[in-house]
């Protein structure tokens, strides 16, 4: 018995990894998230059993628990299972998760891993989470924990100078906004962007100051990654300007 785990990517089908293909293409059983593009199933023969198991924020399918259990399932009555998911299953998926459990019940795994939206969401909308002069590294925190509260790793995070990025955590921007005014980072930049890398993505930028305003005139809604730091500016900027800040002749309207 084998489980092939499969990060879908962020988003656009064209994003999936040619190893993650052809895994679809042998495919007997699929058990899918709502995030993967449901054009990737094209890939999967006609005689692929596809289940739909949900998981976004609020509007779960099936529990965790359920999941882990189709696995084991469907692996013990087709032999193999393919597991799809979102991204890259590994960061913030769960996806080891439901390896292990598999491994459990004597069934060897296969992880295929997929383009995660905590990079490549914002290269596509233009926002490099690194650039020499601005910013030297970046964090990747979920805003989404078991408990259901915003991760400790945040609040040090937002005291440093590195790009953070924050996965499924927009219904905490309120709290978010709290935590970084509090630090006196009023004037940080930051960017919204909503379904990224596909062709209704959205995007809002501004400031600590004012996003929450700018997103609720925006409407803008999940699933949504969030990106605050100075290259969270580098979008809205002129060329020239951008050319002067990689030259290091200056930072200034970057944020204090």
């Amino acid at each position: 018995m084998k489980l092939t785990l499969i990060g879908a990517g962020p988003g656009d089908p064209d994003l999936i990894t040619l190893k993650g293909i052809k895994a679809l293409q042998k495919a007997k059983v699929v058990l899918y998230d709502s995030l993967a593009h449901p054009a990737l199933l094209d890939y999967c023969p006609e005689d692929c059993v596809k289940i739909l198991v949900g998981k976004r924020f609020g509007k779960t399918s099936c529990g965790q628990d359920e999941i882990n259990d189709l696995i084991v399932e469907k692996a013990r009555q087709y032999g193999e299972v393919v597991r799809l998911k979102g991204g890259d299953s590994f960061i913030f998926g769960r996806g080891y998760e439901e390896v292990i459990f598999a491994a459990g019940f004597g069934i060897e795994y296969e992880v295929i891993p997929g383009i995660s939206s905590s990079y490549a969401v914002p290269a596509l909308a233009g926002i490099p989470l690194t650039s020499r002069g601005i910013s030297e590294s970046f964090w990747v925190i979920t805003g989404t924990t078991r408990a259901h509260q915003l991760s400790r790793d945040l609040h040090l995070a937002a005291q440093s100078s590195a790009t953070v990025v924050i996965l499924m955590g927009l219904h905490k921007l309120e709290e978010i906004v709290l935590m970084y005014s509090e630090l006196d980072k009023m004037d940080e930049p930051i960017a919204i962007i909503q379904n990224g890398t596909l062709e209704n993505q959205k995007v809002v930028t501004g400031k600590i100051s004012n996003i929450l305003p700018l997103s609720k005139v925006s409407d803008i809604g999940s699933p949504a990654i969030m990106i605050i730091g100075k290259v969270s500016a580098l979008p809205d900027l002129s060329l020239q300007k951008v050319t002067e800040i990689m030259q290091g002749n200056s930072v200034a309207g970057l944020g204090d």
